[in-house]
């Protein structure tokens, strides 16, 4: 049994274009995630790196692959912005809660609240990304994040 084997069988039993890259893509993702709600706030830029570094690397462990191959292809970047912007740890545990009470999907919990967070992300405008930006260029933070992390 080959790959493509596999990503065939996937597709058939899907009706849809998926592969096993995207299940390990996913995986990572939901890792990533929950391995960053789990650091302290931080407050310098070196602490950020120090916590996306050790997430990084407790994922690719898990996926068995490079750190950087799994930064690369198997971790969606909008939750490492979101970390970055000290976003993500508030979005992550209020979806985890709404999932909770509503439990409407046979996803995990944290799947849920990861899958809604990277749509609600990636649902916001363009304008919405560029002042974050700049936000983040001028103050050092972006406007909408609220407060500011410490590393572990």
């Amino acid at each position: 049994m080959t790959s493509s084997d596999v990503n065939q069988y996937l597709r058939e039993i899907t009706g849809r274009n998926v592969t096993a890259k995207d299940f390990r893509t996913w995986q990572g993702t939901v890792l990533a995630a929950m391995a960053l709600q789990e650091f302290q706030e931080f407050d310098t830029k070196a602490a950020l790196k120090k916590n996306v570094r050790a997430a990084i690397e407790h994922v690719a462990a898990r996926l068995g692959n490079t750190p950087t191959i799994c930064r690369k292809c198997y971790v969606h970047p909008e939750v490492l912005t979101a970390h970055a912007e000290g976003q993500l740890l508030l979005q992550v545990k209020e979806e985890v809660e709404s999932e909770l009470r509503d439990n409407l999907s046979d996803l995990r919990p944290e799947e849920a609240a990861v899958l809604t967070f990277l749509e609600a992300r990636l649902k916001r405008t363009l304008n919405d990304k560029l002042q974050d930006s700049v936000a983040l260029l001028v103050g050092g933070k972006a406007q909408s994040s609220g407060k500011t992390k410490k590393a572990k």
